[in-house]
């Protein structure tokens, strides 16, 4: 006679979903599995923690801001340095600056209307990200610091430094193999182009002391 029952006699509590609907407090057994998923699709939707980080960086337009400001800036040091040299035409035909300084003037044209074409922009697109910055920083830092010393080191006690720390600092390497490669690699250098080829290059105290 069971088979004979009513459903709900059957179950007096209801079925699953009768009791969902009964009590809209309540959700179907697989709802908390269902928000899991849901909250997992959501995070890997949405960039966090170091990927939101590698996502952000200078934009392009911040980017072109920087250039044309910059490059104003160098056209305006090329004019005046010409026209403080004479940048007029003479007797004998154009002054050493005549050339040089019109060439700064059509480089500030060009600054200005790169800084015009960065305003009229609106788009955010990114030029590079902080971490690809962070690298290129890492190399053009050095580079630069090598490039200053050259003057009151000389060529070759800069590059020793420059090499040794690259070594140490960038490539992990320890510093006495860093400094044993950079001293060998200047000595060949000044084997080969001041004694060899005899062309001079920059030099600075520590050649000095030995007559060169």
């Amino acid at each position: 006679m069971a088979h004979l029952m009513p459903r709900a006699a059957a179950d007096p509590a209801g079925s699953t979903p009768a009791r969902a609907a009964a009590d809209p407090g309540t959700r179907p057994t697989d709802a908390p599995h269902a928000s899991a998923s849901e909250q997992a699709l959501a995070s890997a939707d949405g960039p966090s923690g170091a990927h939101a980080s590698e996502a952000s960086g200078l934009s392009r337009r911040a980017a072109e801001f920087a250039v044309s400001g910059l490059l104003f800036g160098l056209a305006m040091l090329v004019i005046w340095d010409n026209q403080r040299i004479g940048a007029g035409w003479t007797d004998t035909g154009p002054a050493s600056g005549y050339f040089p300084m019109r060439l700064g003037i059509v480089l500030a044209v060009c600054a200005i209307a790169t800084f015009a074409q960065a305003l009229r922009e609106q788009s955010q697109e990114l030029f590079a990200t902080w971490l690809q910055l962070k690298r290129v920083a890492q190399v053009l830092v050095p580079l630069t610091v090598y490039v200053a010393l050259i003057a009151p080191l000389g060529i070759y006690a800069a590059s020793t430094l420059f090499i040794a720390a690259f070594m140490v600092f960038a490539g992990r390497y320890p510093a006495w193999k860093g400094g044993a490669v950079a001293l060998a690699t200047n000595l060949l250098l000044f084997f080969v182009f001041e004694i060899q080829f005899k062309v001079p290059l920059p030099k600075g105290p520590i050649e000095a002391m030995f007559g060169y």
